[in-house]
């Protein structure tokens, strides 16, 4: 089974990190910033800003450190060694290899260097129009935590789930899962 997966916000909780992050450089949310996905809004900035401050922020040290999401860690496992998952990661976080070499570094600490067969790069913010391709009709998972981009996997003929968020919890289009555990439970019927 070949499982396709987005990083931020699927594996890996890089809002958390990044909002941490934000805080030692002086930036507060708005109120009820939970409720949107993009940064900009979530902090008031401008979309020059908020393009430079993310891009900074992915290319940084901080971006090797980020923490598993939830219960990820357990079920990718759980995924992996009992019932033979592979996962392919589709990430938009950099172009710039050592912000990359940092990202496989976090993930193989985490998950474990067997679980992902390939690890796609992509610019930070950029669109997976293109990276999906490649998976078009496979009827494969794919796991994400943008709408756009759960929507973009279901016309490809992918099996798109959301993970939960404040921002893609009015979503009525894609099934929406609050934790591995429910994924886990969904993908293996157990």
């Amino acid at each position: 089974m070949r499982i396709l997966t987005d990083c931020d916000g699927v594996l890996l909780n890089w809002e958390y990190a990044f909002n941490t992050w934000m805080q030692r450089h002086r930036y507060t949310e708005v109120e009820n910033a939970h409720r949107y996905y993009d940064v900009g809004e979530r902090y008031g900035l401008t979309v020059e800003k908020k393009k430079e401050l993310v891009k900074f922020f992915n290319e940084s040290a901080a971006i090797g450190f980020l923490p598993p999401l939830r219960d990820a860690m357990h079920y990718v496992d759980q995924l992996h060694r009992k019932h033979g998952a592979v996962f392919h990661v589709i990430t938009s976080l950099s172009l710039d290899p050592s912000a990359q070499q940092l990202r496989i570094q976090n993930l193989n600490k985490i998950f474990g260097e067997s679980v992902f067969e390939k690890i796609i790069f992509l610019d930070t913010g950029a669109d997976k129009d293109e990276a999906l391709l490649p998976y078009v009709g496979s009827g494969d998972y794919w796991i994400e935590d943008k709408v756009e981009n759960a929507e973009l996997g279901q016309k490809l003929g992918l099996d798109s789930i959301l993970i939960e968020h404040g921002f893609n919890m009015n979503n009525k289009n894609i099934p929406l899962m609050k934790n591995w555990k429910q994924l886990y439970e969904h993908i293996t019927g157990h």
